[in-house]
């Protein structure tokens, strides 16, 4: 990776039954491209009598990508789908103007010890799709592109490079690959990609303009393009980024928008339970009060 401008350290945020590391948004970077939000799930294992429940909570102006290495999750949301992502596939929800879903341990691993570790991802989306109605697309696993190039293998989980275009059904010009190294290995990408570009170290090591990297780092590109690096053996990263967008998009919670009215909106039909509701759940995630809101 050339001229490397900002390293993000991975820290930890603690959602209820374990921690995970969040790594966007960041004081000195909100975004990279359109991507607003990335927590790295995990690993962890969990005891037979520990699952992972995160009761209906509601989005609004984004869409979520998750994205698993081990372990499982069912997914529920007010559009009527219930649905289990397992490693390597991909489930998609827009929120658009609003939608709610839990995420918790499937019924049947609900009783035993069982390994959880992944990535949750928020895009923002474009001006003119933020009040869209909410959709939801799962991508199996052997769907999603995979080759391998310069020695290693590459999988595009979502948006379009090298040529190729993921099923996941974006809204705005991204990208969002793997690769994995089994060498020491020196990568050549940057005409490849455009927009804004960061890499997300998941494990092993990379060395650019003669510094080295290690695992649960995010190195945001100083010239918004990732030109040479070089993978040590058994490296594994994901390089993400893309086109950002012309206007400021604004966070609060679960809530993204370009316009901070709308934000207050969903806030008090949050707190009133004025949106849709998850079937067969009752119970919810109430808002947070500041200071939870920084920006």
């Amino acid at each position: 990776m050339s001229n490397v401008g900002l390293i993000i350290e991975e820290r930890a945020a603690d959602i209820g039954n374990f921690l995970v590391g969040r790594l966007l948004p960041f004081r000195e970077k909100r975004a990279v491209g359109p991507f607003v939000f990335i927590d790295h799930m995990g690993p962890a294992l969990m005891k037979d009598y520990q699952n992972l429940d995160v009761p209906p909570h509601p989005h609004i102006g984004l869409s979520t990508l998750t994205y698993l290495f081990e372990g499982a999750i069912m997914h529920r949301d007010s559009i009527g789908t219930e649905l289990e992502i397992q490693p390597g596939a991909v489930n998609w929800m827009t929120a658009g103007k609003g939608v709610v879903h839990s995420e918790r341990t499937p019924e049947y691993l609900r009783n035993t010890e069982k390994s959880l570790h992944g990535l949750q991802i928020w895009v923002a989306l474009p001006k003119a799709f933020e009040d869209i109605d909410p959709t939801f697309t799962h991508v199996e696993a052997k769907d999603i592109p995979a080759w391998e190039q310069e020695g290693v293998s590459m999988k595009l989980i979502a948006g379009e490079a090298f040529g190729r275009k993921s099923p996941v059904p974006v809204y705005s010009p991204l990208y969002f690959i793997e690769i994995k190294s089994t060498k020491d290995t020196v990568l050549h990408i940057g005409k490849d990609l455009f927009g804004e570009s960061a890499m997300y170290i998941l494990e092993g090591s990379i060395i650019s303009d003669g510094n080295t990297y290690g695992d649960k780092q995010i190195l945001i590109a100083k010239e918004s393009q990732l030109c040479q690096f070089e993978m040590t053996a058994n490296t594994t990263v994901y390089i993400f980024g893309g086109e950002p967008f012309p206007e400021e998009h604004f966070i609060f919670w679960n809530f993204v928008h370009s316009d901070r009215s709308v934000i207050e909106t969903a806030k008090q039909n949050w707190i009133d339970q004025k949106f849709p509701k998850v079937p067969n759940e009752t119970d919810y995630v109430p808002l947070p009060q500041p200071p939870f809101n920084k920006k």
